[in-house]
């Protein structure tokens, strides 16, 4: 919606994936090199770890489009609440094995048969399984027992784990020991500083075509890596909110004062749904701070509303004026 407001060729904080917009940040860029070295080495267990919407999503993707396709052939899954047997069929959907009346031992014969034509082809096979946290642990062994595919050469696939902190936890396990010896490198992706969020946003913000408008100055950058601790997801979610605001109200800047107010308004739906949903108490008598509280939040928004009025008639006079321009011109009706 804003984006041709701002002259922007795309939508810069989506938070769908998108290898475009990929920033090497230092964390990034050291986990880039975790994965990379795992397909040098062509064998065994990678895994990262990351906060939700740290970018190990996009970190992947990223990786996947730097794939030689003619060496490697990579698959991935993300639903990962599974039972072992159902992992199993997953993985094989994700190569594009077939699954018809396939039990147990004979899924398994025909991921071998697969792997071992991809070994002839002179590739290798590549298992990306996201959301490892939600495995529970006998599918872990399901996935640790395919690594024992592999000829008097060759590992026939390799695995790469990604998952929230907790999985590091699992991973200690003292039933994981087994797939501990197969890991051969673990990385935890953390959160971004304050210059590297400001960078991050400038970054996106260029690869979608930005000209410097609207302005952001350092007290709204500030605020947004105080607010979303540089963590990618959030800073898409705020900086998103914050832009579509700028088109509602027509700014071209943006101050720390008007990314308190998004903040606000995401922290008041935040609570009004957590209100909803939290069971029914007798009601009380009100207060009259919690009055006056509620007279201004009332006001807040008539004025917020006010201004997306504004907002829509300004639109509505633009649209008006072009058409009236426009150079088409109405036939003539014929003389009787």
């Amino acid at each position: 919606m804003y984006e041709s407001y701002y002259g922007l060729s795309a939508k810069p904080f989506q938070l769908k994936p998108d290898p475009r917009f990929f920033f090497g940040s230092r964390n990034h860029k050291r986990a880039m090199a975790y994965l990379q070295y795992g397909l040098s080495q062509g064998e065994g267990f990678i895994v990262i770890t990351g906060e939700v919407g740290a970018g190990k999503t996009t970190l992947v993707r990223s990786m996947f489009q730097e794939l030689d396709s003619e060496k490697i052939v990579a698959a991935q899954i993300v639903n990962t609440h599974l039972s072992s047997e159902d992992t199993l069929k997953m993985v094989a959907s994700a190569f594009g094995i077939p699954l018809e009346d396939a039990s147990k031992a004979v899924l398994l014969t025909r991921i071998e048969k697969f792997l071992r034509a991809i070994d002839e082809q002179g590739k290798r096979a590549l298992l990306v399984v996201d959301e490892a946290q939600n495995l529970n642990s006998q599918t872990i062994e399901e996935l640790r027992m395919l690594s024992n595919f592999q000829t008097s050469d060759n590992c026939l696939l390799q695995t790469f784990l990604l998952g929230q902190p907790e999985f590091r936890k699992t991973l200690m396990s003292p039933e994981m020991l087994q797939l501990r010896q197969r890991v051969i490198a673990t990385y935890h992706l953390g959160p971004m500083d304050a210059d590297e969020t400001r960078t991050y946003i400038e970054h996106r913000l260029h690869t979608a075509g930005w000209n410097k408008d609207p302005v952001l100055h350092d007290d709204a950058f500030a605020g947004i890596h105080e607010y979303t601790g540089g963590i990618p997801r959030k800073i898409n979610t705020l900086c998103d909110r914050l832009f579509l605001m700028g088109y509602l109200e027509e700014l071209h800047e943006f101050d720390r004062s008007h990314v308190d107010s998004v903040i606000k308004d995401i922290q008041q739906e935040f609570d009004q749904s957590a209100l909803a949903a939290a069971p029914q108490a007798a009601p009380a008598p009100m207060l009259a701070a919690s009055f006056d509280a509620n007279v201004q939040s009332l006001e807040y928004m008539n004025e917020r509303l006010a201004r997306i009025e504004r907002a829509i008639q300004s639109m509505i006079d633009a649209l008006t004026k072009l058409l009236f321009s426009s150079k088409i011109k109405v036939p003539e009706e014929p003389n009787p």
